[in-house]
């Protein structure tokens, strides 16, 4: 966390904010594209049948060609916005500069790779993009978090290491889940998505508990019990819609907006435990410096 009086990183907070928000669209849209059967609907790349990708005629996206297409566009929106983020990180210098570089490469990369699964045709790639785009999520998470405007004066009660190590525990679980998410997507290996489930229930609401009762994340916790309910309701729809003949109300749309939803509710579910794992981890650092002195000036000098 930063002192709230940080003009630049006030900036980068708000871009990585805008940024999050866009990706978490981009995830919704490649949810849309994978579970509606569009993800070759445009045959070609960087081009859209043969169009510079920014001057294809919006009244030819149509059908499949509409949803990946949109999904193209999409990610070239987070592409400008993570090089703004970056911009914005550059002049903090440090670990900040870091970030931002890290963060433009991962965009950059995924980008590639979603091309390279067009012109390929390889479903390895689908699965790399798709655990890419989490990671990718993530690592705006990290950034929204450590450039939230905090007072210096803020304090907490002492972290319990073992707490910090299970919140990081979690999170590398959570993201292990979506992994395993993309596996189950795009080559149909349910078991080991099952069993990290599992441990997901067992885990992380002892964890968000834990934060709560300590005292430094009850609004966050609180939202991550809801989304872990509102998570089982939907692997529960999703499983039934794909590995079962049951029949759920709402037909097509039910089973185009039950896997989607699963995706992005899951995004959530990381953001909201890294959110725990980052509290945990800067908790005694803000009492560490002089108080009204920004962390960012300690971190560029």
């Amino acid at each position: 966390m930063t002192d709230i009086a940080t003009p630049g990183l006030r900036l980068a907070h708000r871009l990585s904010q805008l940024t999050f928000g866009a990706t978490l669209l981009l995830i919704l849209a490649g949810g849309l594209v994978t579970n509606t059967g569009a993800a070759l609907a445009v045959p070609d790349w960087p081009t859209t049948f043969g169009y510079n990708m920014f001057l294809y005629p919006w009244a030819q996206m149509v059908g499949g060609v509409f949803f990946e297409h949109s999904h193209r566009l999409l990610g070239s929106v987070v592409g400008m916005l993570t090089l703004a983020l970056a911009a914005s990180l550059w002049p903090a210098g440090g670990r900040w500069r870091v970030l931002g570089l890290v963060a433009t490469a991962a965009v950059i990369t995924q980008g590639v790779l979603g091309g390279l699964r067009v012109v390929l045709l390889q479903p390895t790639l689908a699965i790399l993009h798709g655990c890419l785009a989490q990671a990718f999520l993530a690592l705006v998470v990290v950034i929204m978090l450590l450039t939230a405007p905090r007072p210096a004066s803020a304090s907490a009660r002492d972290v319990d290491p073992t707490l910090r190590t299970l919140a990081f525990l979690a999170v590398a679980l959570v993201y292990l889940q979506l992994v395993f998410g993309a596996f189950l997507t795009h080559a149909g290996w349910i078991e080991l998505h099952l069993v990290t489930a599992l441990a997901v229930y067992v885990l992380v609401p002892v964890v968000a508990a834990r934060v709560a009762r300590w005292g430094g994340g009850r609004a966050v916790s609180g939202l991550l019990h809801a989304m872990l309910g509102v998570q089982l309701a939907l692997g529960i729809a999703s499983f039934l819609v794909r590995f079962t003949s049951i029949g759920m109300p709402g037909g097509t749309t039910t089973s185009l907006a039950m896997p989607v939803a699963h995706r992005v509710v899951g995004s959530i579910i990381l953001a909201a435990t890294i959110a725990l794992a980052v509290r945990t981890a800067t908790a005694n650092r803000g009492r560490a410096g002089a108080v009204g002195r920004p962390i960012v000036s300690q971190a560029a000098s």
